[in-house]
């Protein structure tokens, strides 16, 4: 989740992982996956760097298949020592 700021002045708090794609018409205009449209005050590089810092500090939190002979389980990283645990 990241922090932003509509025009208004009001901040919200976005799900990172529903951002689809962000214009800069000249305004920071998000397009969510979900179809909704959010402006947001935050110029693009922000919010752009924003979403990366999210994305890293989320790098690993999820279960993420790691194939080979045990395919149909997957390993699950622990972000805080990076090891793999089964």
């Amino acid at each position: 989740m990241v922090q932003l700021t509509k025009l208004n002045g009001n901040v919200i708090v976005v799900n990172a992982d529903l951002v689809e794609f962000i214009e800069e018409t000249p305004d920071c205009l998000l397009s969510m996956t979900t179809g909704r449209r959010l402006m947001v005050r935050e110029r693009l590089p922000e919010v752009l760097a924003q979403l990366r810092e999210y994305r890293r500090g989320v790098r690993g939190a999820y279960a993420v298949p790691a194939g080979g002979e045990d395919i149909g389980k997957p390993d699950i990283v622990d972000p805080a020592d990076r090891r793999t645990r089964g």
